[in-house]
């Protein structure tokens, strides 16, 4: 049974963090454990969320109790993405470091640990929404143990503090990083269209389907999910990549059809799984 460990925010009413990480991992029959930082009502974005932080002492004796019953030995795939104090991203470090240096468990469902990172900063139209603290200790401290990055385009350009408007200049930037990236929200030639870029040291692929109005918030946490349950599979980043927006793109179609104002995860269930919205893809380099 694949296992996933997530470090991240726990919203009950939004499907966005962990939260949304879980039930979307759920088709691909990925076993998932969170982790909260945060325990709110709904996304802040529709307003006061209700809830608050977890306290960094809470959340350290939450991930130790994981990791006293053996999971971290077990876990296949590890996410990270919001997180409310410094202390906290210090803690998710410490949290990776252990499950790397874990003895493999040999009912685990695959033979080594892959780490994402989702470096959750801020966006274009915000600026950073988190605290200063908060994003220098996730450069810092979480991006060098990352396997794989999925950063927005704003925050590429926080990380590597250089700036692009063109996919493949974008590529270029995440290159820089010297490891695999996953860069979400990529402008691309057709306004019509929004992309996301794959980089690593021997490809840039670009995925592109159609940009569609007032979509929920949430499409970057799915797509990291999505993209972790195909390293999970071992899918080829190609593949990976084609089927992760496509399930995104699926879901995005989906709230227009249902008028969700939440994304649909449940409903959609093994559409995620097996997607069929309409992707283009290129080999860039």
């Amino acid at each position: 049974m694949p296992l996933a460990l997530i470090l991240s925010s726990y919203v009950a009413g939004s499907r966005v963090g962990g939260m949304a990480q879980a039930l979307a991992l759920a088709p691909f029959k990925v076993d998932p454990v969170v982790a909260p930082t945060v325990l709110f009502g709904r996304h802040p974005g529709w307003g006061p969320p209700g809830g608050g932080a977890v306290g960094a002492q809470t959340f350290r004796g939450v991930v130790e109790g994981v990791e006293s019953n053996g999971l971290l030995a077990l876990t296949d795939v590890l996410i990270t993405g919001y997180f409310a104090s410094a202390e906290q991203v210090w803690i998710a470090a410490e949290a990776i470091d252990r499950a790397r240096e874990a003895t493999r468990d040999p009912r685990a469902y695959g033979s080594r640990l892959t780490v994402i990172v989702d470096p959750i900063m801020g966006d274009a139209d915000k600026g950073l929404y988190v605290k200063e603290e908060v994003a220098q200790a996730i450069a810092l401290d979480l991006v060098p143990r990352a396997d794989i990055l999925t950063p927005n385009v704003w925050e590429l350009s926080q990380l590597t503090g250089l700036e692009a408007d063109y996919p493949r200049d974008i590529a270029q930037i995440a290159r820089t990083l010297d490891k695999p990236v996953l860069v979400t929200s990529v402008p691309v030639e057709d306004d019509d269209q929004i992309g996301v870029l794959y980089v690593d040291r021997g490809a840039s692929l670009l995925a592109s389907h159609a940009r569609l109005p007032d979509i929920p918030r949430g499409t970057g946490d799915l797509m990291t999910a999505l993209f972790g349950a195909a390293m999970v599979e071992g899918l080829a980043p190609h593949d990976a990549l084609y089927r992760a927006v496509q399930g995104v793109a699926e879901t995005a179609e989906a709230c227009v059809a249902w008028k969700a104002f939440e994304l649909p995860i449940v409903a959609l269930g093994e559409r995620l799984a097996r997607p069929t919205a309409s992707v283009r893809i290129e080999t860039l380099s």
